[in-house]
């Protein structure tokens, strides 16, 4: 028996992930792309007229089961993976692409949903369901629709190919970055690294049968190790370890798919009538066109250098205080770090005790609860995919009166009520079969039908330290905003409350998505919020009450030098996407398309493209803008909240309709219903440099 082949009938309809084994997935997707193509010929067939009911409805509760096992199978591919589940990868992709292509090139089928389209203005339709339609004929449109039969297979062929190729970057990533480590037996070679640090390295050295030490690529291997070794070499070392990631001519080398990759996007775009990917992407998002991302990314990047430049000269004098005259990106973390000590008298590793991961945790559950009535339970009763991970029963809150009572004398009352909201997966630890980074992802929409909101399962995953013999895991506070972030991206899922599960919770403009996870981001700095959480693990005293408010006032340290890091991303990817003819030798490329943000010498033997897999794996390709476009909306959002109290909670219920709405609106109207206005650049302006 296939359990990816049966219905999930769990109490939460959850995955069977124990019931699982890796030779399931295959025939699972082979029997399943059968069944949905039954579905979509159904409704291709039917003898009756087409309507949004028999047509465009239908097609959006189609291939559930497909969905769920999708979902599933490449979840675990990011956050569980291993050689075999890889391989059937290479072998699943191209399957699902193939089965997205026939959908997207039915004429048939799109004749039906062309004959709704164009009677879409006089159908009773409400604002979702004409969103919904609106949609669906662009996404057939926009998949090849109105191209003749030779063109069609010239597009399934490239997004056949740009399936793989786009598989192969991250595993070649993965690979990469697990392929390097750095064995140290010698102590004095990690003179500045904090004790529990090296407990962590200690431990890892023993999983590898080692003596000494061992510092990975991993994020909680390698940042501690470029933020406080004092042996120059040891972080030079490491940072030509990091830059090098698939771009060193060996096996796992990206430099060569990059160029497919852009050159294939570059034919799609073209043969769907469009100038570049860019055009043809950012028709779908908020900035609408690349001017309009190439203006933004400029205004900011004008506004920006003065405040960098200014942040490193003061770097320089510091490592020149120590002998360097020629400070390198390499040594930057490290002076950073001192320089904000030395400002704001903050150490990350006198800050961790105060961060442990479950306090932090369930400071995040408690904003949710303070602000949208949510409450989370842990439970032991479903199958994980690992024994890391935590689950829990999502419930929201709400007060239900009791029936009127015939006696005068007892008033009416108001009892608790919970109603089940979501699932809520939290998987924190970095592991081998683990990419590294930190995102939010669902196992299962929400939607409505027959009757039912059937609720979303929703994943948070992260790679914080593991805990110790001796500690428990401990976030340095980027790592505490990292899980507050995810956690906002988890909350636009779990609060989803639209009819259709392919425009419910993060199903919006990609350019939007990032503002409910950059918006809770905020609350990490406010001393009133703050107090009730960073507490010693061993002691429970509360972070000093001067420590809370340099923590507060720090929000905009190195906001310079972060701002350009993220604006040449930004422009490195609308330059990938836009003159993909002139992407002849990659490190070239990227120097040239980055100068105007790079505050430090490039080294010639590091490149960041053949690792951005945000671009290249995936879904930030002529997007990555959207990061620093969605800060302006969060910074105008909070500053709501700030001038009428950050738990206010009418300003709460309105942000709660934003959240739950999905992609049933336009976002820019969303936005205006929430905060009575457009956002205004100088809301993040105002916040990043005062």
């Amino acid at each position: 028996m296939n359990p990816l082949l049966e219905k999930f009938n769990t109490k939460y309809t959850s995955s069977p992930f124990s019931d699982i084994k890796e030779e399931h997935y295959l025939p699972a997707f082979q029997e399943l792309v059968k069944t949905s193509e039954k579905e979509i010929d159904e409704i291709t067939n039917n003898s009756e007229e087409p309507t949004f009911q028999n047509t465009i409805e239908a097609m959006a509760f189609s291939g559930e089961q497909l969905d769920r096992v999708s979902n599933i199978f490449f979840n675990i591919n990011s956050a569980e993976t291993n050689d075999e589940i890889q391989k059937i990868a290479q072998e699943v992709s191209p399957l699902l692409t193939e089965f997205s292509s026939k959908i997207s090139q039915n004429e048939k089928l799109f004749e039906r949903i062309k004959s709704v389209y164009d009677q879409k203005d006089s159908l009773s339709l409400n604002e979702e369901q004409t969103t919904l339609l609106t949609e669906t004929y662009k996404g057939f449109v926009r998949s090849g629709a109105l191209l003749n039969e030779e063109d069609k297979k010239k597009l399934e062929k490239i997004n056949m190919d740009l399936s793989i190729k786009s598989l192969q970057f991250g595993q070649n990533a993965l690979a990469s970055t697990n392929a390097y480590f750095k064995h140290i037996t010698n102590k004095d070679e990690l003179k500045g690294i904090p004790e529990a640090i090296l407990q962590q390295y200690e431990e890892d050295a023993k999983e590898k049968g080692l003596e000494g030490y061992v510092i990975t690529l991993q994020y909680p291997s390698y940042l501690p190790a470029m933020t406080y070794a004092e042996n120059r070499e040891l972080r030079k070392e490491l940072a030509l370890a990091n830059g090098k990631k698939s771009f060193d001519g060996g096996e796992f080398d990206n430099q060569n798919l990059i160029k497919e990759i852009v050159k294939l996007r570059q034919e799609k775009a073209e043969l769907l009538g469009y100038k570049n990917y860019a055009d043809f992407v950012l028709e779908e998002r908020m900035a609408q066109s690349p001017a309009k991302v190439f203006e933004f990314l400029n205004e900011l990047l004008e506004k920006a250098t003065p405040y960098a430049q200014k942040e490193i000269d003061e770097l320089k004098s510091l490592a020149k205080a120590d002998g360097i005259d020629d400070i390198q990106s390499y040594d930057h973390t490290f002076y950073a770090e001192k320089l904000r000590k030395q400002k704001f008298d903050l150490n990350d590793e006198e800050l961790k005790p105060y961060f442990q991961l479950e306090k932090v945790q369930e400071a995040v559950f408690g904003l949710a609860g303070k602000l949208f009535g949510l409450e989370f339970k842990e439970i032991t009763d479903i199958q994980k995919y690992h024994q890391d991970v935590k689950t829990y029963e999502v419930l929201e809150v709400r007060s239900q009166k009791t029936e009127e009572s015939d006696s005068l004398e007892t008033p009416n009352i108001h009892l608790p009520s919970s109603d089940y909201k979501a699932l809520l997966y939290a998987d924190y630890h970095p592991r081998k079969g683990k990419r590294a980074g930190a995102w939010m992802t669902s196992y299962k929409n929400q939607y409505k039908k027959d009757g039912e909101n059937s609720r979303p399962h929703i994943s948070v995953v992260c790679n914080f330290t593991k805990p110790t013999k001796d500690t428990p895991s401990l976030l340095t506070f980027q790592e505490v905003t990292t899980l507050f972030h995810e956690f906002g991206h988890a909350l636009h899922g779990v609060l989803a409350d639209t009819q259709y599960p392919n425009l419910s919770g993060t199903s919006v403009k990609w350019d939007f998505v990032e503002l409910p996870s950059q918006f809770l981001e905020n609350y990490c700095y406010e001393p009133e919020f703050l107090k009730t959480f960073a507490k010693h693990y061993q002691t429970g005293e509360i972070l000093p009450t001067e420590k809370i408010e340099k923590l507060s006032q720090s929000k905009s340290f190195m906001e310079g030098y972060q701002t350009l890091r993220q604006l040449g991303f930004g422009l490195l990817d609308m330059a990938y996407h836009t003159k993909s003819d002139k992407v002849a030798d990659i490190k070239t490329f990227e120097t040239e398309e980055t100068k105007a943000t790079n505050l430090y010498p490039s080294n010639p033997e590091t490149a960041a493209s053949p690792s951005f897999s945000h671009i290249f794996q995936g879904g930030y390709s002529a997007g990555y803008y959207s990061y620093k476009w969605a800060e302006v909306l969060d910074a105008d959002a909070f500053q709501h909240f700030k001038e009428n109290g950050i738990f206010n909670p009418e300003i709460a219920a309105k942000y709660k309709i934003l959240l739950s709405s999905g992609g049933t609106k336009n976002p820019m109207e969303l936005y205006k219903n929430f905060r009575g206005r457009e956002p205004k650049v100088e809301s993040l302006l105002k916040r990043a440099f005062g």
